[in-house]
């Protein structure tokens, strides 16, 4: 089987399994039993339509209207494969669908109408208003596009968008707007030429004009050639709008000094010598799909300086409406805004241009592992997958919206709004606020031993730019700066953060001789002392808190952990510190679920345990949660005379012979532990209420296991691990940890405690 039938088989196989589609509907709220459904159909639904009566505003609160679009269209224009029909549509706009839910949230429908009559199709989608927050046209051939999406801003009072023209036209004025930052040109001055007169390309133009080019420095040119004033072939009003005056008629003959080739139209369209007619540095949008009006590489050969984009996910510059319309829903739906206006539009503009400027992301550079991700002419605008879009764009709408008079609904904060929206995508956000917010009340030194590896980097540059803590990293000059440059991070080592060199730095000195004399009565001979202050990052960090240089170490990313712990406890470990758990809150779709002792202690023994329960109590308080403690194990309340249950039962003596501030009980299955119904059936006298959200086991194993698969295969994200018992002055990653983990565990290690147990 080739290539090409073997991408058609997985696509197809995409599609039917392991059921037919893209979508589901999935309810919001609980219906398991009569009062359930009371509230929820007859007679209480009565209630919130009575309220919707009164008030339509109040449809946003009782309804999903607020959140729901429609992505609409009759299949007249779709992708490369033209009027195929609604429903041989309906895959793209199913699609659709999926995208407004992953990137921005938004709830969504896809209706596909049989009407190719645009007043007619127009009528249906506006008697859809009660429905829906907005409307997304899609796939709707020109010039019907126009007269439908005209029609429908008119009647109706939400945003009504077409994607295939002003999500293009926004995301090629991003890329415009930087490939000539790049060029060193700007829009007043350029000369444009365009091939492709449909709704996309028209409304590109009409975006550039916007943006501040000339309507006499633009070149349409479509099947039949250049148009211009007096031509009566194929015109419409919106080509008329920039007919030329001139004799000029070919697509050939207008390429002289043109700065910006701008095509939405087909294959191999741009020859290689009207390149060549172009003005220096020439940036050449190439966007046909699948095969651009010209390959990059053959615009290279006569032009190496082009600056290029195209409509291809497998070069760079990806022109992708993905990276517009559910951000600018999103912040649309959320202000109330009655349409998607000039304002809204170019703030989203801005939004999308300023932020591939911005140091990239890690999630997205992890998304597009080997691709250069700096600022410049092969990256002009940011991937899809970058988590920041759906904050930094969507704020810049809202605000957009509600300055230019179209808002419903006003945010007053809108900072706090673009928090909320980061907790969307970043799921460890609202949990971590309090810890990022106390550790922004002191300014502490984290140093990380793994400082060349690039999530350390990564998360080195999100420190600098979140917190107040100064990071220091462990590693050698010259790799560090060359990474960072490579990485497109703005942050270089004696500049933005201390930096320890392993192999000639001017404390080593002072470093083999403290590590010396804390390890001289355990076998360390000041030869071995110098070896390892050469070699082992790990000890040289736990070194510079010891000697209070720095005041807390974090490392792990790659190694086994109990090695790690080895030189922690070694140099940190006494005078009351001492490792014994490691907790680990894995954030799951509803709530957060704290498993301890994961890593330090296999084995413990009772009061190793009791001081487990101790120190999470502790450590759940700093996440803003009240503990629910259950100590879990095959036995069920003394049901089974394990050794996991004996061991429990002796630590819930040892915790109960003083009076604790926190819930707990045990020893139980780790299903009665999270369904209160159930252990009140087995033990109605136990003293937790309500689910636990603290499970302590006596066997690492058991604890590691239940941890791995909630982060496998419930989807379930990690915060830690937590080192307790070290008064917050070292902590022992996982070598899964990403960029985001390192941050959030820098977060939990910034915040100035005297011991947190």
């Amino acid at each position: 089987m080739s290539d090409s039938q073997n991408l058609r088989q997985a696509a197809l196989n995409y599609h039917e399994f392991p059921r037919p589609g893209k979508l589901e509907i999935r309810a919001t709220k609980p219906m398991a039993n009569g009062r359930d459904l009371a509230r929820a159909y007859s007679p209480g639904v009565a209630e919130a339509c009575t309220e919707i009566k009164a008030d339509a505003a109040n449809a946003a609160r009782y309804t999903s209207r607020g959140n729901l679009v429609a992505v609409v269209s009759n299949g007249s224009a779709v992708l490369g494969l033209g009027n195929i029909g609604a429903l041989a549509s309906k895959p793209v706009m199913e699609g659709k669908a999926v995208l407004f839910k992953n990137f921005a949230g938004i709830d969504c429908f896809d209706i596909e109408v049989n009407e190719s009559d645009p007043e007619k199709l127009a009528d249906i989608v506006c008697s859809l208003e009660p429905t829906f927050g907005a409307i997304n046209l899609e796939d709707i051939k020109a010039p019907d596009c126009f007269i439908v999406e005209k029609i429908c801003r008119e009647r109706m009072g939400i945003p009504v968008f077409h994607d295939d023209q002003h999500g293009t036209a926004i995301v090629v004025g991003a890329a415009a707007k930087n490939a000539l930052h790049v060029a060193g040109k700007s829009f007043e001055d350029i000369k444009i030429v365009s091939t492709g007169g449909g709704a996309a390309g028209i409304a590109c133009l009409n975006m550039l004009v916007k943006l501040g080019v000339k309507r006499e420095n633009i070149w349409l040119c479509d099947i039949h050639g250049l148009v211009y004033e007096g031509r009566e072939e194929d015109m419409n009003p919106q080509k008329a709008a920039f007919a030329q005056a001139s004799d000029l008629r070919t697509l050939d003959e207008v390429m002289d000094g043109a700065d910006l080739f701008l095509g939405l139209s087909g294959p191999n369209v741009l020859q290689p010598e009207m390149v060549e007619k172009m003005a220096e540095r020439p940036i050449i949008f190439a966007l046909a799909n699948p095969t651009p009006e010209i390959m990059p590489d053959q615009a290279r050969k006569v032009a190496p300086d082009a600056i290029i984009a195209t409509g291809r996910s497998d070069f760079p510059n990806q022109v992708n409406n993905v990276l517009c319309f559910p951000f600018i829903f999103r912040g649309a739906l959320d202000a109330g805004a009655t349409e998607i206006n000039d304002a809204m539009q170019i703030a989203c503009v801005d939004g999308i241009a300023e932020l591939a400027r911005a140091t990239t992301s890690a999630e997205a550079a992890a998304a597009y592992k080997g691709e250069q991700l700096n600022f410049g002419a092969d990256y002009l605008i940011p991937k899809p997958f970058d988590p920041r879009l759906v904050a930094v764009v969507s704020s810049a709408v809202a605000k957009a919206a509600m300055e230019s008079g179209v808002a419903t609904r006003a945010i007053e904060d809108i900072e706090a709004y673009k928090q909320r929206l980061n907790q969307t995508v970043f799921k460890s956000a609202l949990l971590m606020r309090p810890v990022f917010e106390a550790a922004r009340a002191a300014a502490r030194r984290i140093v990380f031993a793994e400082g060349e590896d690039e999530r350390v980097l990564r998360a080195a540059q999100a420190i600098l730019e979140e917190t107040t803590e100064t990071p220091i990293l462990i590693g050698r000059p010259e790799v560090i700066e060359r990474r960072c440059e490579k990485l497109g991070l703005d942050v270089r080592p004696g500049r933005d953060f201390q930096l320890v060199n392993p192999e000639n730095d001017p404390r080593y000195y002072d470093y083999w001789n403290s590590y010396h004399k804390v390890m001289q009565r355990r076998g360390v001979t000041p030869d071995l002392a110098k070896a390892i202050m050469r070699t082992n990052t790990t000890a040289i960090g736990a070194i510079m808190v010891h000697r209070g240089e720095a005041d807390s170490l974090l490392c792990g990313t790659f190694g086994e952990y109990r090695w790690h712990m080895n030189y922690v406890q070694q140099v940190l470990g006494g005078n009351s510190y001492s490792p014994h758990g490691a907790l680990s809150m894995m954030i799951l779709e509803d709530g957060p679920l704290f498993i301890a002792d994961t890593h330090v202690r296999i084995e413990p023994t009772p009061e190793q345990i009791a001081e487990t329960v101790i120190g999470a109590a502790r450590h759940v308080r700093r996440f803003g949660i009240e503990p629910k403690i259950a100590l879990c194990s095959q036995s069920q309340f003394g049901n089974i005379a394990c050794d996991t249950g004996s061991r429990l039962r002796d630590a819930l003596e040892i915790l109960d012979d003083k009076r604790r501030d926190f819930s707990y009980e045990g020893e139980m299955n780790i299903d009665t532990a999270l369904d209160p119904d159930l252990r009140a059936r087995i033990f109605p006298n136990s003293r937790l209420e309500g689910a636990a959200n603290v499970l302590i086991f006596a066997h690492a194993d058991a604890a590691s296991g239940v941890r791995n698969i909630l982060k496998m295969r419930a989807g379930g994200l990690e915060v830690g691990p937590i080192l307790m018992g070290m008064g917050n002055r070292a902590h022992i990653v996982s070598p899964s940890i990403t960029a985001r983990g390192l941050l959030n565990m820098a977060a939990i290690a910034g915040t100035p405690v005297a011991h947190y147990g």
